[in-house]
């Protein structure tokens, strides 16, 4: 009895062991992350928008520094903003460029282009606005974005260069724009 007690013991662990190996060759499967977008902006121009490591290129705005500003319109740190980078865009006008990517409402649904229109009109928005369910894809592969506002300083060969969580002092942007523009 000992005995077949110890040969099945000795059998299941060489079956353990050996029937697990099915001597095929192992494929991973590798999940393919979208990398490039074609957002539509509110005054309907497009950008063309690729994000790959730490870099986002825009083909619309080669050469420029861009700020890629991820807010919403219900959040109230996003809108006391919106004057200070009104006031980046005058300053740099031609060599930098901000591109706000909407996150949407509340419930995570997004703004109708009409509500869009009427809250870049109230608080007289320069800069170009995008409305997409891609944002929130651009925001994981750039970030991710946790909060907001969450800014990302691009430089002129898109490398991402600085990252700004919260209200930022305009002038502390200045010297990172200056710098990125290599002043």
């Amino acid at each position: 009895m000992q005995f077949k007690k110890i040969a099945f013991l000795i059998i299941s662990v060489t079956l353990l062991f050996t029937a697990c190996d099915t001597k095929e060759e192992k494929k991973e499967i590798i999940e393919k992350k979208q990398t490039k977008f074609i957002l539509q902006t509110h005054d309907m121009k497009s950008l063309d928008i690729e994000v790959k490591d730490k870099e986002v290129l825009i083909n619309e705005l080669k050469g420029k520094v861009v700020l890629l500003n991820f807010w919403a319109t219900w959040c109230p740190p996003c809108r006391a903003e919106i004057p200070h980078l009104n006031n980046l865009k005058k300053k740099y006008n031609g060599q930098f460029e901000i591109v706000g990517l909407n996150l949407g409402k509340k419930d995570g649904t997004l703004l109708t282009q009409d509500e869009l229109n009427r809250f870049i009109e109230e608080y007289e928005i320069e800069y170009p606005i995008t409305n997409s369910e891609d944002n929130f894809k651009i925001a994981n592969l750039v970030g991710p974005v946790q909060s907001i506002p969450t800014m990302f300083l691009v430089d002129t060969t898109g490398k991402v260069v600085q990252k700004y969580i919260g209200i930022v002092p305009e002038e502390m942007m200045e010297l990172d724009i200056d710098n990125a523009l290599g002043k």
